[in-house]
């Protein structure tokens, strides 16, 4: 059964593998399309996480589908002073999210993808058993 989903993209492989062991893991991203994306999630909804980069999602590509159990996004303003006359303030957004694994799953097609919109797949839930 094939379903959309928010698809968070370029997550380091070594964390999909730590993600599939079933504990719940919170993570920190401050990539910029994959914090649109999460601005269209809600709390007790399922994403869809790959490592493939954005540019290169295809249909065909594996990933997992996880349970959004918390999610916060936030932006933070640095100042850094060089001497009294000069200044650089820099604000950095980032998006921490709680989830747990629930299958393996593939993407059927891509939605939406692009600069400034949340990427969206059309994924299918492995055969296997998926703790829905």
């Amino acid at each position: 059964m094939a379903m959309i989903y928010a698809a968070l993209t370029g997550i380091n492989p070594s964390l999909i593998a730590e993600i599939k062991m079933g504990r719940p893991r919170t993570l920190e991203l401050t990539s910029a399309h994959n914090i649109i994306t999460l601005s269209e999630v809600n709390p007790d909804s399922l994403i869809f996480m790959t490592s493939t980069d954005m540019e290169d999602l295809a249909p065909g590509d594996g990933g997992i589908l996880v349970h959004v159990i918390g999610l916060s996004i936030s932006m933070k303003r640095v100042v850094e002073y060089a001497n009294p006359l000069f200044y650089e303030e820099r604000e950095r957004t980032s998006a921490r999210v709680q989830i747990r694994y629930m299958c393996s799953s593939t993407i059927k097609s891509v939605e939406s993808r692009g600069t400034g919109q949340a990427t969206f797949v059309d994924a299918v839930k492995a055969q296997q058993y998926c703790a829905l």
